[in-house]
Formats: structure tokens, C-alpha cells, sequence
């Protein structure tokens, strides 16, 4: 039996796989649960809506849950999957696999971890009543149903500690995908009432809630050391608290007084001096972050023949280098692809990839056939941005860049924060284009790509669909190896190419600081600090 081996973005599966994924040592510094002393303070924003594992799917929750939950496996700093709760993930045939679990986890409430445990999370996640945001993370197991309640057949525990999973068809990165929060388990006091017990989940990861108060809703989220964890991340501090910032130059001046531990995203008025600032404590790496603007198709003028010659206009005409330039001060690089160059499969070279270049003279006569089609007249195109985001400038130089070169209005439309930029995309209402970047969930194309652009997923706020694009999608998911996996998903960004239900602007780079208080700070392939090898005191 040969063994697959996965690395950062990259599955080799064969046609006889059996995965036993290596577990590094858990650490003997454990930090002191509820040590105010010993307590890290970084930067957060206001969950969307309770801190349900299958119902997250933004940022801001997302790094919590992360930390108050332990997957089957999770991500190192480079993205390779480390055990976590499984003892094993085998297959045969990459299709049929048997999990094995580590005995002796436990819930923060002393109830056992068990097989159930993560049938009945990923069952409830699945589930279509439930409207979970993260329901297609599931859509490969057998059973699962797009459009009516259906039993997820292709989970059966076989005892306490073994599961077996039975997906639709062979799949190259499934186990790659298990350290993302949709597989995370729930105890089942979580199905008694889901939305309550998502103000105050009980975990089993490194941290867990500071009491029934630890969430202050629009202020922060208090988190302390879960003394029972015997995983891989064990905290080297006593908890971590996210204070919740309406804007990063406020949480960048904290951190430089010393009244902010970490900072996972400088603002871009401290893009040129921040390196400067904080030296060694100052980080500027690479990451697994995409950003772009969509623009819906359900707006006039961008639907149909006139739409696809318009979105092409638009993003030919801006300048992705200077703006990068000259705003980022080298923390962006201009986007060729829909996914991150950390990632393996990422090209430089997709077909229709010329439409992501600077192009004044064609965008004006891509513009000028629209027109000849349907006018577009004195129409305002405006770009919608969460302002405690850091967004404002270069909304509004793509804006400056645009107008420019068609010479219509464009402007940058100012949300105050991202829980109120969601609304409108999530209702249907927008009046233009709208920011919508993404920090991977998992190191594959694959995640930059489904969640986004499939018909029905969770993150397809603007609606996009191309039955194309959905069966290359499904094709390389598929695939037997990752080669294959790759070429067919290059493919289906060619199609994205094509019909731009998102314009890519650049990839960033993770850029952070820390304060001199806090020591063995480290940003993971994600972009989000390693919180669990940090120390304080």
C-alpha cells in the first residue's frame, strides 16, 4: 500500500492510497488558563452571526473558531496537514476512507470527542433546512442533496474512534480539506439550539471561551487556554483576546503604544514606514489571499453580450501596477489568476489572461462597442469597500483608474464596516461592484475557486453561474491525481476569465506587526499569526 503524501497545496494521490499523517510533538510550555498576564491581544472584527462551525465563513470568526476547535488535522505554518484528533485518514481507492480518532479527547464540557461527534456536526452542515453557508463543503459525501433534506449515507461510524466516509467519486485533496472549520465537531449539547449555543460554543481546541461573557458584542472575544487540549498547538500563553477595531490605523497606533499585542494587517498609511517602525517585530511575506471586485450581473448593462464587453473594458483599464506601487508600497502583486501564487497549480500564463493587463486604448473600444449595444450614459459605476478595512485607497484609485481611461463617474461607495458591506451583496441590492477578496480556507485551487464562483455556494453572494464552469469544477475535484486536478481547474479559471464575475486586482502579502511585549510571533501560510507558539510575559 503506497502512501500519499500532501504538501502545500498539493495532493498526490495514486490509485492505492493510505494516509497516516505525521503529528509533531505537543509542546511542554503551556501557557496558564486564565493568566491575565499571560493573555495576548491581537486585532478582530465582529463575527457576522453566531460562531456556528458551518455557518462561518468570514474572517473574523473564522480565526476564532480555529482556535477554539481541533479538526482531524490541521495546518502548519507552511501549510502541510499535521494529525490533530485523528490517528489516521486511509483509503485504498480515494474514494472510500476510515478515520481513525485518538482516544481521550474531550469537549470543554468533559463530554467525549467521539465519531458521532463529527457525523452529527457534518450532518447538521449538510443538511439543507439548516442553510448552512458551508453546506458544499459536504456535497461529495454520499447522500448530500442541493434541494431537499436528505441523510448524508456516506458517514457510518463503525465505533467511537472509527468513522468511515464514502464520497461520491474519487478525490485528490479531500483529507487536505479537513483542518478547515466546517469539519470541526460539536458536542451534542450544539443541536438543542444551534443560534444560542453559537454566542457561546464549547470547543475542544487549544483555547476556549473566557465564561458567558467572553463575547462583547462590537467590542471583543475573550478566549483562555483549554487545559485539557493534548493536540499539536498547545498554547505557550495563557489565552488570546480579539479586540474588534473600526479601523486598522487605530489598531496599528495600539500596537505601537503597546496596548495591542498583534497586528495582522497594517494599514496602508503605514505601508511605507511600517518596516521601518517595528524592524524584526515587522512581518511582509507572501500569502494565500486573493483580491478583487465582483460586479453582479443582475446590475443594468452587466448581463449578456454588453455585460461581458464591459466587465473586460473595466478591468483592462486599471493601472494593477502602479496602484500597487504606489499605494502598497510592495505588499500587493498584480493578480494573472483567480488564486494565490503560494499555492501550487497557480498561473501566470491562463488563456484570456491578457484581459487582466493594462490596456487603456482596448478597454475604450471594448467600452465604445458596449455602448453601441446600450448606451451607458451618465450611469455612476461606484465600488462598494467596508472602510475598517483599510480599503479606501485603492477603491478609489481602481475608481480614479477607470474613469480615466472610459471616462464615465466611478467612485468608491464607503460601508463603515464589513458586517454592513455583506448586507447589500447578500440582499441583492448592490449599485455597483463591491470589494470581495479571500484568505484560503485550505491550501488548494480548489478552495479559490467553489466557494466562490459554484453555482449555490456560500460565498457566491453576487450569484454567478456557468454550467461550464461547474462541471470542469466538479471534473477536477474528481481527478485521480493532482496533476490532472490542476490542468482541469487552470481550465475552469479560463472560463472566469471570460465572464469576470470578478475582476482580479492582486494577491497580498501577509503584512503584521507586533509589540516588544510578545515574543515568537509567526504568520502562517494563511496570513493569520501562529496565536498558539506566541509568548507573553
Amino acid at each position: 500500500m503506497k502512501t500519499a503524501r500532501f504538501g502545500v497545496g498539493a495532493v498526490a494521490l495514486v490509485s492505492v492510497v493510505s494516509l497516516t499523517l505525521a503529528g509533531c510533538a505537543s509542546s511542554d510550555n503551556g501557557g496558564e488558563s486564565g493568566d491575565i498576564n499571560k493573555v495576548i491581544t491581537t486585532n478582530g472584527s465582529e463575527p457576522l452571526g453566531p460562531l456556528i462551525t458551518t455557518g462561518t465563513t468570514e474572517v473574523g470568526g473564522g480565526k476564532i473558531l480555529t482556535s477554539i476547535y481541533a479538526g482531524l488535522v490541521t495546518y502548519a505554518a507552511d501549510g502541510s496537514i499535521q494529525n490533530d484528533v485523528a490517528d489516521s485518514i486511509e483509503s485504498e481507492d480515494g474514494q472510500n476512507w476510515t478515520v481513525t480518532l485518538k482516544d481521550g479527547w474531550t469537549f470543554t464540557n468533559g463530554e467525549a470527542v467521539t465519531s458521532q461527534s463529527f457525523i452529527d456536526a457534518w450532518t447538521y452542515g449538510a443538511t439543507y433546512s439548516n442553510a448552512q453557508a458551508s453546506s458544499y463543503f459536504f456535497d461529495n459525501i454520499e447522500g448530500f442533496n442541493y434541494e431537499e433534506d436528505a441523510e448524508l449515507t456516506g458517514l457510518t461510524a463503525v465505533d467511537d474512534l472509527t468513522f468511515e466516509v464514502a464520497l461520491t467519486s474519487p478525490e485528490a485533496d479531500w483529507p487536505l480539506r479537513l483542518g478547515y472549520t466546517a469539519f470541526m465537531p460539536l458536542p451534542t449539547v450544539a443541536f438543542e439550539d444551534m443560534e444560542a449555543y453559537g454566542e457561546n460554543p464549547i470547543g475542544n481546541g487549544p483555547y476556549m471561551m473566557d465564561g458567558e461573557d467572553a463575547w462583547q458584542h462590537d467590542v471583543q472575544i475573550d478566549l483562555v487556554t483549554n487545559p485539557d487540549y493534548d493536540g499539536v498547538r498547545t498554547p505557550a500563553n495563557g489565552g488570546v483576546t480579539f479586540k474588534f477595531y473600526t479601523s486598522q490605523d487605530a489598531a496599528y497606533a495600539d500596537v505601537l503604544g503597546g496596548n495591542l499585542d498583534i497586528l495582522d494587517a497594517v494599514p496602508d498609511s503605514a505601508f511605507s514606514i511600517f518596516e521601518d517602525e517595528f524592524g524584526d517585530r515587522a512581518i511582509n511575506q507572501p500569502a494565500a489571499i486573493f483580491q478583487g471586485f465582483n460586479i453582479p450581473f443582475y446590475l443594468e448593462h452587466f448581463s449578456g453580450e454588453e455585460g461581458e464587453l464591459r466587465r473586460a473594458a473595466i478591468s483592462m483599464s486599471i493601472d494593477r501596477d502602479e496602484i500597487t506601487d504606489v499605494i502598497f508600497q510592495g505588499t500587493r502583486t498584480p493578480a494573472t489568476d483567480f488564486t494565490s501564487p503560494v499555492v501550487d497549480g497557480y498561473s501566470s500564463s491562463l488563456e484570456g489572461a491578457d484581459v487582466l493587463a493594462y490596456n487603456p486604448e482596448e478597454a475604450q473600444k471594448l467600452w465604445a462597442e458596449a455602448d453601441a449595444i446600450a448606451p451607458y450614459g451618465d450611469t455612476v459605476f461606484d465600488i462598494a469597500y467596508n472602510a475598517d478595512g483599510g480599503h479606501q485607497a485603492w477603491a478609489e484609485a481602481v475608481a480614479n483608474s477607470i474613469k480615466n481611461t472610459l471616462g464615465i463617474e466611478a467612485i468608491g461607495k464607503s460601508y463603515p464596516d464589513f458586517k454592513s458591506s455583506l448586507e447589500d451583496r447578500v440582499a441583492g441590492t448592490l449599485t455597483g461592484g463591491t470589494r470581495a477578496g479571500w484568505q484560503a480556507d485550505y491550501p488548494s485551487l480548489y478552495n479559490f475557486l467553489a466557494p466562490l464562483y459554484q453555482t449555490g455556494a456560500g460565498s457566491n453572494f453576487e450569484g454567478y453561474t456557468n454550467p461550464e464552469f461547474d462541471s470542469i469544477l466538479k471534473e477536477g475535484a474528481a481527478a485521480e491525481s493532482v496533476d490532472e486536478a490542476t490542468a482541469l481547474y487552470q481550465q475552469a479559471q479560463e472560463v472566469l476569465l471570460k465572464d469576470l464575475p470578478s475582476i482580479p486586482l492582486w494577491y497580498s502579502n501577509a503584512t503584521g506587526v507586533s509589540a516588544d511585549t510578545v515574543e515568537n510571533v509567526e504568520f502562517g501560510w494563511d496570513s493569520v499569526p501562529l496565536y498558539f507558539q506566541v509568548t507573553k510575559g
